[in-house]
Parts: structure tokens; sequence; C-alpha cells
């Protein structure tokens, strides 16, 4: 059975505006169900461990997938004892799926043993994918050879034109867009809210709440790839 691992941030405050934040459910739920649904067994990490930070504006209950995991006794246990990088051994998994959400932003980008956890997976022959900010996570993972995992890829991340929209752009302690640039990756940019998933070698992104499921399925195709050539 593969595994795969989904990441959420463990940080709840939005900068100095005094509100709530953290991950994104719907950026949870959506990839959680495709995984599920195509045999995957699936855990659940944050920076800290314990946890996690549900940003509470995305508890959207007209989200069948959202209600259908937050009517789940056992799934929102999870959620609340996330491991930790410590808690786990990277060999273990095919797959790791940062979550995103603005609380990503702060606790995701110089988190060493995240960083080390997902190189290593990468490194494995496993696939990497992040969802909306959640590239956060990925702008600072180093492989072996001293390059950033980023480099030369494509992705799809939260556009500085989505975060201008939402009136954060001077909120957040970087723009992810600028960032990803800097350290060479190629931005794929669909218009704001649109879906756009990018697949580069085995990094998988999405722009934004909308690409999430299509995430999950990009993850789920590459590693069925992968398993074919195998055989």
């Amino acid at each position: 059975m593969p595994k795969a691992l989904i990441v959420v941030t463990n940080h709840k405050e939005l900068g100095n505006t005094g509100r709530q934040t953290g991950y994104y459910l719907p950026e949870v739920t959506h990839p959680f169900y495709v995984l599920e649904e195509a045999g995957f067994q699936i855990d659940f990490l944050s920076p800290k461990g314990g946890a996690g930070a549900m940003d509470e504006k995305s508890r959207e209950l007209t989200d069948p997938e959202n209600k259908k995991f937050l009517e789940s006794k056992e799934l929102m246990n999870k959620l609340d004892n996330t491991f930790s990088p410590a808690d786990i051994s990277p060999t273990d998994y095919d797959a790791i799926i940062f979550a995103g959400g603005h609380g990503t932003m702060w606790d995701f980008p110089d988190d060493e043993p995240l960083a080390k956890t997902t190189a290593a997976i990468y490194e494995n022959g496993g696939v990497v994918a992040a969802i909306c900010h959640g590239p956060a996570g990925v702008v600072n993972v180093k492989l072996s050879d001293g390059t950033f995992l980023v480099q030369g890829k494509t992705v799809a991340a939260f556009t500085n034109e989505e975060e201008a929209s939402m009136e954060l752009t001077e909120v957040m302690p970087f723009l992810l867009e600028d960032k990803l640039i800097e350290r060479g990756a190629k931005i794929q940019k669909a218009a704001p809210w649109q879906e756009s998933v990018a697949v580069s070698e085995r990094l998988v992104t999405g722009q934004n709440p909308a690409s999430a499921r299509g995430v999950g399925h990009a993850v789920v195709k590459l590693l069925q790839q992968s398993k074919a050539s195998a055989q």
C-alpha cells in the first residue's frame, strides 16, 4: 500500500493583524479523499507535531469533503495529533503533500527537519506536492547536490495577484511567487482563483484551493506511472 504525508501548519496568527489563520481545510480534505480512493495510507505531519492550526474560515460544511472529514472523529483526532518530522522515517513514504493556508508562510520555510524530510522523499524517488501557499514548504528545500528542489522546475503557487486581492501583500513575511522565482522556479499562472496544476518531474503544485483535487490526482498518476515503469 502506498503511503503519503499531508503536511499542515501549526501557525495560527495572521501577522500583526490580530486575525486567526492556519491551514486551509479543503487543501487537506480534497487531496486526502483522492489519495484514499486510490488506496493510499495517509498520515499527517506538521513542523512541531501535535495539533495543526485550522483556519476557521475554511471550515465550510457546504463542501462535501470537508463535511465528511469534520464528521470523522478518527480523522480529526489525527489532525489534532500530527506527527513531527522526528517521529517518522522519510523512506516509509511515497509522497509528501503540503496543504496551504496563510499560516504556512510563517512556519514551513525555515523548518530544517521538514526540509530534510522533503528532500529525502524526493531523492528516494517519491513525489513532493504543494497547494496554494503550501509551496512555502519547498522554497528552501535543497537536494544533496546543493541545488534548490524548485530550481528549473515549473511551479504553480498562490500568485501575487491573488495575495493583493486579499489585501495581504504587506502582511505576508514574503511573497510566495517572488520567492519561488528567486529560487529559480518557472511560474505557471492561471487567472486568479482558477485551477492550475503544474507537474514538473516529481514536483506537483497547485495555484489555489481550486487546484487541490487536481494536485491529488496528479500525485496518484505520477506514482502509478512510476510503479508501472518499475515492473
